[in-house]
């Protein structure tokens, strides 16, 4: 499989079960870190394939090798234009001359010009193979006019035409998309098999263990941690250093992603104020500190600052008022 150096047991396991299934959309949703992306495009490999096996794509055919190159001409691939330059994915001419001119920064929503892009690729007649796929990753991410181009589509499916959308958040998405698919929720893996797995990537079993912790139980998002140098002792020193007011511990992190290490804290603060275990940090690192009420509303002003992450006004201003936050909550007494 493609998209994964050593392919995660889960990841081949969930395939096998979705490869052999009829359907002309499906939707393959749970919580982040649980490879969507991979399923949703190993699961496409494997239905353009000349040998597929039950199990997915056999990996050395022509079709596999153009879905490796991101040439296939029987896949259309929808996602917000920042993830396709991230994956490797080409955007048409007019909307990459855009971000190369600094017009305008790649956009985080898939937009309704790609929309009716796949669109139109929908109704050609396929080049060779048995279908077409689309893929769109992470559907959550379209908007209300990218939604309703789509779902004239999935009305009346192109016969020739496969639709994978996958998403993170399945709940966001309108119940008349939902309804036009047939759906498939992920599973997690055992902490023992994610553990296992991650130690195949090179972490260290303690290190493995510590940033699967602070994950969530996400191994897709504790190998992440790991390649961005966000390693275990920097999640260790993060209370202590937020009770300071010190925004440096932020350094090179996006806005999305300390919003939602912040939101871990919080719930970590108020589980240890009640006498249970912390979930995300460990509990060497979380002190009870501050009054509930104080955590209470700090979690209030986090969901509000998650609604505009994605376009702050001023991204500095924000991180320091985020680190303000923090630190008037853990440091409150009533």
């Amino acid at each position: 499989m493609a998209g994964l150096s050593a392919p995660a047991p889960w990841i081949t396991r969930q395939l096998g079960e979705l490869v052999p299934r009829s359907g002309h959309a499906w939707l393959i949703h749970g919580p982040s870190g649980l490879g969507q992306y991979e399923i949703g495009l190993e699961l496409a490999r494997a239905w353009l394939c000349a040998a597929a096996t039950p199990r997915g794509a056999c990996g050395v055919c022509s079709s596999c090798h153009q879905v490796d190159a991101r040439v296939h001409p029987d896949l259309f691939v929808l996602l917000p234009e920042t993830l396709a330059l991230e994956k490797g994915w080409p955007l048409d001419e007019k909307t990459q001359e855009d971000p190369d001119s600094k017009k305008r920064k790649p956009s985080r929503e898939i937009k309704v010009d790609a929309a009716r892009a796949m669109v139109s690729f929908s109704q050609i007649t396929r080049s060779g193979g048995t279908c077409k796929v689309v893929l769109i990753y992470p559907a959550e991410r379209m908007n209300q006019v990218t939604v309703n181009t789509l779902l004239k589509t999935l009305e009346e499916p192109p016969g020739e035409s496969r639709f994978i959308l996958c998403s993170e958040g399945a709940d966001l998405l309108l119940a008349t998309l939902r309804s036009r698919c047939q759906q498939y929720a992920l599973r997690w893996p055992g902490q023992e098999e994610a553990l296992a797995w991650l130690v195949e990537q090179g972490m260290e079993p303690s290190e493995a263990a510590a940033l699967l912790g602070v994950a969530g139980g996400r191994p897709d998002l504790a190998l992440r941690y790991a390649a961005d140098g966000r390693l275990a002792a920097s999640w260790r020193e993060l209370p202590q250093a937020l009770a300071r007011g010190q925004t440096g511990v932020f350094a090179d992190w996006p806005l999305a992603e300390v919003v939602e290490a912040l939101q871990k804290l919080c719930h970590d603060q108020m589980a240890v104020k009640v006498g249970a275990k912390p979930r995300f940090f460990p509990s060497s690192a979380v002190k009870e500190a501050g009054s509930m009420q104080a955590l209470q509303q700090w979690s209030k002003e986090l969901l509000d600052s998650a609604r505009v992450v994605e376009h702050p006004l001023n991204p500095g201003l924000m991180l320091e008022t985020l680190v303000w936050q923090a630190r008037n909550a853990l440091n409150s007494t009533h």
